[in-house]
């Protein structure tokens, strides 16, 4: 991973803004004033519109020279760029309709613990696993990235093993610890995710994590590596666990497919199905999360094909560590962290949500007689 020199430029500026509010994201566009999202909401930071100069001066200036040159060749570019100690941003730089483009994921430097994300302690065991595939899933901006980096961060402090990271762009740098860590980055370090997980399986791993399996290739190496022994944690964008199951599946031909159930139900060990929900008080967001353990029911089903029957397991499952996603929601909804309308939009099953929104604006919309208002996106006074 190339190194970005460490002076001042002009994205900075906003940069910082982004860590004070403890924002999530960073929307540039060119044409549009700046925006960040704050706890899942849009909010504009400077009322005048990006001109073309600025956009230029600070894509460029992110990129350096390298990154820049390739950028304007194709178009597209994903990078990490470190502001300082304390917080380093996921970069996507684009061109769109009316010109130029980014949007910077905060990222911060010091990597949170399992504790602290508040997650189940039961996804702790997967860091226990010793060999298998466990599956990190949710939509894009529900905090896998972070929740697999203290999941790394658990391995790497209380076991001697080697881990290889494969991500593109890396986003949470590890210091070794009581493991070795390799941290690879697609693009700079291997030229795909799969060349770098082929790689792996050749350099003594015992952990590998995979940022993301986009494509065949990928999915099938995982679960080869996988079959060998090796503890292989990978990412979807999926929002559930029946759905991780038939995108591992799908994927593949169908003349492949019931090979392919049969490896799967033998390497899985885990899926941890992940959402971020706005909190009642509006101080922030929390996680939210369904856990599929692989018994051997699992196993059955997912070789069967029966993924259907998954939502029952996980329900009737609680003893073993299971949690089903409406009913992580519904918790929240009992205990006041989160609004009946924000467990509503989350939830899978609306009609179980939709008595909680008696009497509101929203319970009008989710009845179908009453159309939603477009909020106002409150501005940011620098």
């Amino acid at each position: 991973m190339s190194a970005v020199p460490h002076r001042r430029i002009l994205i900075d500026d906003y940069f910082e803004k982004i860590v004070e509010y403890k924002a999530s994201d960073l929307h540039l566009q060119e044409g549009q004033p700046p925006k960040m999202r704050l706890h899942g909401d849009m909010t504009v930071m400077r009322q005048e519109p990006l001109t073309h100069a600025e956009m230029e001066q600070m894509l460029s200036e992110v990129a350096g020279p390298k990154r820049w040159e390739a950028f304007v060749k194709k178009g597209d570019a994903d990078l990490a760029y470190e502001l300082n100690e304390e917080a380093r941003f996921r970069c996507n730089l684009h061109r769109q309709l009316h010109g130029l483009g980014g949007i910077f994921r905060l990222i911060p430097n010091k990597i949170a613990t399992l504790e602290q994300l508040g997650v189940p302690p039961i996804i702790k065991k997967f860091a226990n696993i010793k060999g298998g595939l466990v599956l990190v899933t949710g939509p894009t901006g529900s905090g896998k990235s972070t929740t697999l980096a203290a999941l790394v961060d658990f391995i790497n402090s209380s076991s001697a093993r080697h881990i290889v990271t494969i991500e593109e762009p890396i986003e949470f740098v590890h210091n070794n610890k009581l493991s070795i860590i390799t941290q690879r980055e697609v693009g700079e370090d291997t030229p795909s995710f799969a060349d770098g997980l082929r790689n792996a399986m050749r350099e003594d791993a015992d952990v590998v994590l995979v940022g993301e399996m986009r494509d065949l290739e990928t999915i099938a190496l995982a679960l080869t590596a996988a079959e060998t022994g090796m503890l292989v944690f990978g990412t979807l964008h999926t929002n559930n666990a029946r759905k991780t199951v038939d995108r591992m599946i799908d994927v593949f031909p169908s003349s492949q497919q019931p090979q392919v159930r049969t490896m799967l139900a033998a390497s899985l060990r885990g899926i941890v199905a992940q959402l971020l929900m706005k909190k009642a008080d509006g101080s922030g967001r929390l996680a939210v999360n369904e856990i599929l353990m692989a018994t051997n029911a699992v196993s059955s089903i997912i070789r069967e094909g029966a993924v259907e029957k998954l939502t029952d397991v996980l329900i009737s499952g609680k003893s073993e560590g299971m949690q089903f996603m409406d009913d992580a929601i519904h918790t929240l909804l009992d205990e006041g962290l989160v609004s009946p309308q924000e467990a509503y939009m989350k939830a899978i099953d609306k009609l179980r949500f939709a008595p909680y929104l008696e009497g509101t604006a929203m319970g009008e919309i989710a009845k179908g007689t009453k159309p939603p208002k477009i909020p106002k996106i409150a501005t940011v006074k620098h």
